[in-house]
């Protein structure tokens, strides 16, 4: 991968150190940047030399890094920032630059300009973006009636305000369970130290995942369990069901205004899969190949559970996660105990910059004296071969306002000659010791920043970074997962107290007892994909209690039946995002796997695959479809075989 030259001189941006600096930089990075989009753009109309298709693509490419460097700054700060003032000066931000990329793509005089342009002598990567850009245009409306295209603008602004306040509700409401201190029975000391007992005599956990995952994973007592369930599915309960509701017909009504059956037409268009029906006959696909292993090792749980419950009849999720765990521990010789002794949360951290630093030919410069807004964050600058790529920043446990999942965030898209580009890792794991799980999620996770960082080197704004179809951008991340895997890998880094290295035999242990379950997860998987789907199909007109409809589409799509009292949806943040589209993880899933084959299982860190990979599938960006960046790695047009097996074995 070649560095282009004019980028030596290019220097990652300067953060605030405190709030007064941070409203600024708010302005400078959102407003300001909005305002020389507009002004790019008033110099397009008035510019003699529009009727050239270069110049206009050109400064099209200029108005569209100005609005991506205001959508970038104004969404990762909203859910990064300690101030709740700031936070909300962000969401504001956000309103008003999606609002302007709504009148851009509205305005028919604009998109004249456009399609009125010669397009010989262009290269392939000028048309892809010229064809992208009448794309656009199309899907807003701009062929639309005045009021139609009006409409839609009024839906587009209605849709960024009822969806950050979606996600709001979700990222600000941390419940908080107390529990009598026997309830801990299972947990790890240094988890049951973190809870000391209160002076009412009961210890408080809360709904954050570093919380909640290992209660759900380890706490002997049931009532704890189900007290801790109900708590976290029902965060943003009730405000959000009558949000997601209005956000529904607001997407039904703007598919409908543009000619597509339902929002799941509209909104697949655009990716690999390029229909929604298409999405219905995955979904169903992949229920149907889970059926049978899923079914066997749900009922493996049934029976260990009926050991301990002889009455019971099923298992659903208040049981099935401790009792998984109780299966790998007694059946597998896994004890997940033994295992996050060995993933202290520093050493993890230098483990994966160092893998993927050897992986990819990478080299993370620690900055420990750049500014930052919080002080739990870590920035390093990426070089390649001595070459500045851009810069990091890893911000990984929870706080108060902060995003509550885990998730790959922009603060600049790099583009040749402007800017390098820089991300942010949001996360919210423990500060000590770490479940393998969460060393699998970091790895996933930095596999979209790593994307992000070695895509940023474009001539186009339009192709930076993860900018692929959005059905493939968790392919990269979920092959970086086999990674953390792999014994040789984990040696590098995941020592015990007393230094020893992880032993190879429980890392062959823990693989074994990583594939129980999968079917059963890859219905659940299905589940979730099922509801991002069909509510976005449901009539809502006949569907008045979204929980009733969720908890139908659970016993259609799970093999774990509905918790009573509960409402996933509330607080299913990915209806904000993926809308419709949540079946991509699974999508991915299946490509990653053909992508592994492309690695020697047995050296994960030979170079000559992974800079190829790199290369070819990585740093294209958007340049490029996703079948063909795949086909150009593997050789051929990637099939289901590899997941299939993985599935079956």
């Amino acid at each position: 991968m070649s560095i282009p030259r004019e980028r030596g001189d290019l220097t990652p941006l300067t953060l605030p150190t405190d709030d007064d600096g941070w409203r600024a930089w708010l302005v400078e990075r959102c407003d300001d940047q909005l305002d020389r989009g507009r002004r790019l753009v008033d110099e397009l109309r008035g510019s003699s030399d529009a009727a050239d298709a270069a110049d206009v693509l050109q400064r099209w490419n200029l108005v569209t890094l100005a609005l991506a460097n205001a959508m970038s700054a104004s969404s990762v700060m909203s859910n990064v920032l300690p101030s709740e003032s700031l936070r909300t000066q962000a969401e504001v931000a956000m309103q008003e630059a999606r609002k302007l990329a709504t009148d851009l793509t509205l305005d028919a005089d604009l998109h004249a300009i456009f399609a009125d342009l010669d397009v010989t002598g262009l290269d392939d990567d000028a048309r892809r973006v010229l064809d992208r850009t009448l794309r656009d245009f199309r899907r807003a409306g701009v062929d639309r009636s005045d009021d139609e295209r009006e409409r839609l603008r009024e839906l587009a602004e209605r849709e960024t305000l009822v969806g950050q306040e979606f996600a709001k509700n979700i990222r600000d409401d941390v419940r908080r369970v107390r529990l009598d201190p026997g309830q801990l029975d299972g947990l790890p000391d240094d988890y049951r130290a973190g809870h000391p007992v209160g002076a009412d005599g009961r210890v408080e956990v809360t709904t954050d995942y570093p919380d909640v995952i290992p209660l759900l994973t380890f706490a002997h007592d049931r009532e704890a369990r189900h007290t801790m369930m109900l708590a976290f599915n029902n965060r943003a309960w009730p405000l959000n069901d009558g949000l997601l509701r209005e956000l529904l017909e607001l997407r039904a009504e703007h598919a409908a205004l543009l000619g597509y059956a339902s929002w799941p037409d509209y909104d697949a268009e655009v990716k690999m899969i390029g229909s929604g029906h298409a999405i219905e006959n995955f979904i169903d696909e992949v229920t149907a190949a889970a059926a049978s292993s899923g079914e066997r090792d749900r009922g493996r749980l049934l029976a260990r559970l009926q050991r301990d419950h002889p009455d019971a009849v099923t298992i659903d999720r208040v049981d099935s996660t401790y009792y998984a765990e109780v299966v790998r521990r007694e059946e597998y010789d896994v004890d997940a105990h033994t295992v996050r002794t060995y993933f202290d949360f520093d050493r993890v951290r230098q483990g994966l910059l160092d893998v993927t630093g050897r992986l990819f030919g990478l080299t993370y410069r620690p900055l420990p004296d750049a500014p930052r807004w919080h002080d739990d964050v870590t920035a390093y600058d990426v070089e390649l071969d001595e070459a500045l790529l851009g810069r990091i920043y890893l911000d990984l446990h929870p706080r108060e306002g902060k995003f509550k999942h885990a998730a790959q965030f922009t603060i600049t898209p790099g583009v040749n000659g402007h800017q390098l580009p820089e991300g942010v890792l949001a996360c919210n794991f423990p500060r000590g010791l770490m479940e393998h799980r969460d060393v699998v999620t970091l790895f996933h996770e930095f596999g979209h920043l790593i994307h992000h960082v070695v895509a940023g080197q474009q001539d186009w704004a339009r192709f930076s970074g993860v900018a692929t179809e959005w059905d493939f951008v968790e392919a990269p991340s979920q092959l970086l997962e086999h990674w953390a895997w792999d014994a040789d890998v984990l040696a590098t880094f995941a020592v015990n107290a007393e230094g020893a290295p992880i032993p190879a035999d429980l890392v062959a242990r823990m693989r074994a007892a990583n594939d129980f379950g999968k079917g059963y997860l890859a219905r659940t998987q299905m589940f979730y994909a099922a509801v991002s789907y069909y509510v976005h199909r449901a009539d809502l007109g006949e569907v008045t209690d979204l929980t009733a409809y969720v908890a139908q589409l659970q016993a259609a799509y799970d093999l774990f039946p509905f918790v009573d009292g509960t409402h996933f949806h509330t607080s299913f943040g990915h209806l904000e995002g993926y809308t419709s589209g949540y079946y991509t993880y699974m999508w991915s899933l299946v490509i990653a796997k053909d992508l592994f084959s492309a690695f020697d299982p047995d050296d994960l860190f030979e170079p000559v695959t992974a800079q190829r990979y790199r290369d070819r599938v990585l740093a294209p960006g958007g340049r490029r479809d996703a079948a063909d960046l795949v086909q150009d790695i593997l050789g051929r047009p990637y099939t289901i075989d590899a997941w299939t097996r993985w599935l079956n074995t």
